[in-house]
């Protein structure tokens, strides 16, 4: 099985994938995935159930180790142990559960793990900072175009779409090289699902790299830059979104796909 070649712009990626492969008993999970993903770029995995996308974002955010294969940044190896490493390098994740707090308010959420303390003897003691997280979250909400302007506001009173915006802005606030989306815009209505691509825009031109994974394969050609399809654990095509359609992606999910 030949994959059509993964075609780049000549740049060094920010992140690359090598020859990953991840058993799972009598299940190869991948096997030897190429993947590479530039700045400023969106990038969708799209395959059938079990054809190993997850796998793949779950080793990209460091939540699982694979069996074998070479992970770089910037051109340099990285070996990830775990989430918290994959953060420390610049590498956030939202996946389709969000983990936001839902009776914290929005600010806390974004600031969970990193809070910050106040100044002098009141921070020593653990004292918080909530009105400079308030002020922080808001104006990167802005930033984001993010449609929140209360975030005090517990999360658990937000609609869906907002819910999605702000665990999708707070892996953005936080990330330097690399966001990873899990099916951000699974059970939305129309004008949420809007509202998230507009935040998705945004993070390109915040010159970040994302991937995405969804399986509606319409709204990947109008986010994503570039696709890759694995099926089975093989990566079997990578190719702009400009050069192909929905026939051909559902095609290639499913069956060997021809050059488009």
């Amino acid at each position: 099985m030949t994959a059509v070649p993964d075609s780049d712009n000549g740049s060094v990626p920010v992140l690359a994938a090598n020859d990953i492969r991840k058993v799972y008993g009598h299940v190869q999970a991948l096997r030897g995935v190429d993947l590479t993903l530039h700045a400023g770029e969106v990038h969708a995995l799209v395959g059938d159930n079990g054809a190993g996308k997850s796998t793949l974002l779950r080793i990209l955010a460091g939540a699982t180790r694979p069996d074998a294969g070479e992970l770089s940044l910037n051109g340099k190896p990285i070996s990830l142990d775990g989430p918290l490493r994959a953060r420390e390098l610049g590498i956030e994740t939202v996946y389709q559960d969000l983990a936001l707090a839902d009776d914290r308010s929005c600010s806390a959420n974004v600031y969970i793990g990193r809070e910050l303390r106040r100044r002098g003897p009141l921070g020593r003691l653990g004292f918080l900072d909530r009105r400079r997280m308030n002020e922080t979250t808001r104006s990167r909400f802005q930033e984001l175009s993010v449609p929140i302007t209360q975030v005090e506001r517990p999360v658990r009173l937000l609609s869906g779409g907002q819910r999605q915006g702000v665990a999708i802005a707070r892996a953005a606030i936080w990330a330097k090289h690399v966001l990873l989306l899990d099916e951000p815009t699974a059970a939305l209505g129309v004008r949420q699902r809007g509202a998230v691509a507009a935040l998705i825009e945004r993070l390109r031109e915040m010159r970040l790299a994302v991937v995405l994974i969804s399986h509606d394969i319409p709204e990947v050609l109008k986010l994503a830059d570039r696709l890759t399809v694995l099926r089975q654990g093989r990566r079997v095509a990578t190719c702009p979104c400009a050069d192909v359609d929905t026939s051909w992606v559902v095609h290639a999910m499913v069956a060997e796909p021809s050059n488009a």
